[in-house]
């Protein structure tokens, strides 16, 4: 029997590819001790509005954040962007099977006090995986004793977990080095995922969005996690 482990940083609004990532593997590790990537997905992600896809965006305080790790990072509250993307999300999706419902499950997120980015992220990760019903185990970084980087920071969680099979992203076969997890014993598998094509509003399938894409036009809330 195998013992699959996946990682990956925070994310706002992940898209479904993440959650199959966790969704295959026996425990997930939520990266918050990596630093913060401009321009990624970690603090910003696409919902679709009438003219397509558009960007929700977490702003975060300017200062030393490229140098922090997730843990450290805070979002900028100066600015209103909990409400901006709530009315954002109530716009677009108010003709949405059980709008009224899942949106009223969904606001309280964007009311929690806390500043910090990957706490955020967090508690969100713990709201999609049971609307999706995902009970892989979950693990923080932060938690864990210290790691290294990079391609040895996946080895050293493959080894903590005693995992022999480390689920990657595609993006991992630029960094990881294949021979280290060979002689210790664990294969890599890269992940192929696309998302099939599910009723969205506004027109022609637009893949690559956002969970709460999918989730707002579900019709049936308890259908779980698209095979």
């Amino acid at each position: 029997m195998t013992f699959t482990l996946s990682a990956h940083q925070p994310a706002y609004l992940p898209w479904l590819g993440y959650f199959d990532k966790i969704a295959r593997a026996d425990v997930f590790v939520f990266l918050d001790t990596v630093q913060f990537e401009r321009n990624s997905f970690i603090n910003r992600n696409r919902i679709k509005g009438p003219g397509g896809g558009q960007w929700l965006t977490i702003p975060v305080r300017q200062k030393g954040h490229l140098r922090s790790s997730l843990r450290d990072t805070e979002m900028d509250d100066a600015q209103p962007w909990r409400d901006k993307h709530l009315r954002a999300i109530a716009t677009n999706y108010a003709k949405a099977p059980d709008f009224r419902a899942k949106f009223a499950r969904l606001e309280p997120l964007y009311r929690m006090p806390s500043r910090n980015l990957a706490e955020f992220c967090w508690a969100q990760l713990q709201f999609w995986l049971a609307e999706l019903q995902i009970d892989t185990r979950l693990a923080r970084s932060s938690q864990l004793s210290e790691l290294g980087k990079k391609s040895d920071l996946v080895l050293d969680l493959c080894r903590h977990f005693d995992a022999d099979h480390y689920l990657s992203g595609a993006l991992g076969r630029n960094y990881l080095r294949e021979q280290d997890f060979a002689e210790a014993g664990i294969a890599i598998d890269y992940q192929s995922f696309t998302p099939a094509p599910y009723p969205q509003l506004y027109g022609a399938f637009e893949p690559g969005l956002s969970v709460l894409d999918w989730w707002m036009n579900r019709a049936d809330p308890g259908a779980g996690f698209p095979s």
